[in-house]
């Protein structure tokens, strides 16, 4: 499969030096930076119905940068005034530097874990027991949560941001070789976007175990994922592309090497000559050519045999797959029709 433009589900990356940009230099191929989910805040009125007084919390358990944000904001919109002795325990130190966005951080008590483990943030709250612990989240979240939960952490999850699709435009071109995916909602806002997602020829690159598994449910096709030979997206993506390339030389050296066919007036000349016994004729570069060509041809034919099977393997694992993708698509267009008969 020829790559030459790929989807990051990401935002772009705000420094020059990432490895994706390397990438596009080093293998000629087009990057674009778009994710298929966004995050938006829920307002001061969706968080009260949750019943959560913010105020009768001593200290804040913080695992990622857009709970910070959606923490200030909502404290802003509930017209509270965040004390200077709130206590902030952050799952990593760049998560706590964050910080430095809303407060002063040499005048705040933040502790934070030195590995960026959930685990290792454990022992750091066990020392602070008597704390009242309030944990911001999204409503879809990963299982930090059952790294406390096991600890016995006595801590309240408050919902104050939630992930949506991030929804294509109607005509809106989608020329993509490859698709790179890193969350379960990201495949599902793909799939929800093209309900005809089985039907297109594209790579798809994933990570992380939920990842994986959804990828699996839907029945996509996982082509790259990170490894113990590529521990980054960028890393196995740029394994997947050298593959790719090697492949694609291969296969320009074998036709490069294959002899051009004779015209019918020298076939037929070289007869007679052809009717001497093989032992009396020695071998000519002609003849070891056609040797190597006999030979690639017989590995082409056995590569070509293979990914029949593959894909019919393929074919048959993603029949329930196409059925439910053909529902959903049908309760698309059914929905969008009442829409439209509705206005």
């Amino acid at each position: 499969m020829s790559i030459k433009k790929i989807l990051v589900s990401q935002p772009r990356p705000t420094s020059e030096k990432s490895p994706y940009f390397d990438l596009e230099k080093k293998y000629g191929v087009e990057i674009v930076f778009r994710p298929f989910i966004k995050v938006e805040g829920l307002s001061s009125k969706e968080f009260r119905q949750s019943k959560i007084n913010v105020p009768d919390y001593s200290a804040i358990i913080l695992t990622a940068r857009t709970a910070i944000d959606h923490f200030f904001r909502l404290c802003k919109e509930l017209r509270y005034n965040v004390p200077d002795t709130l206590k902030y325990f952050c799952v990593s130190e760049t998560i706590a530097h964050y910080l430095q966005k809303y407060v002063v951080y040499r005048k705040r008590k933040i502790f934070y874990s030195e590995t960026g483990l959930m685990e290792d943030l454990i022992p750091i709250i066990a020392k602070h027991n008597k704390e009242t612990y309030l944990m911001p989240v999204s409503d879809v979240h990963n299982d930090k949560a059952v790294v406390l939960d096991n600890n016995k952490v006595k801590y309240v999850k408050a919902v104050m941001y939630r992930t949506v699709s991030n929804n294509f435009k109607p005509g809106e071109t989608f020329d993509y070789d490859m698709l790179v995916f890193f969350t379960p909602a990201g495949i599902k806002s793909y799939i929800t976007n093209f309900p005809d997602y089985m039907d297109r020829k594209v790579a798809i690159a994933a990570m992380g175990t939920t990842t994986l598994e959804e990828a699996k449910k839907v029945g996509l096709n996982v082509d790259v994922t990170i490894g113990p030979e590529a521990p980054s997206m960028a890393s196995a993506i740029e394994l997947f592309l050298k593959k790719a390339k090697a492949q694609e030389e291969r296969e320009a050296a074998k036709a490069a090497k294959k002899p051009a066919a004779k015209p019918a007036a020298a076939q037929k000349t070289a007869k007679p000559a052809a009717a001497k016994p093989a032992a009396q004729k020695p071998l000519t570069g002609d003849d070891d050519a056609a040797k190597r060509s006999a030979a690639a041809r017989h590995a082409a034919q056995a590569r070509w045999a293979k990914i029949a099977a593959e894909k019919e393997a393929a074919a048959k694992r993603s029949s329930a797959a196409r059925k439910a993708a053909a529902t959903r698509k049908a309760k698309a267009e059914a929905a969008k029709k009442k829409d439209t008969g509705t206005k």
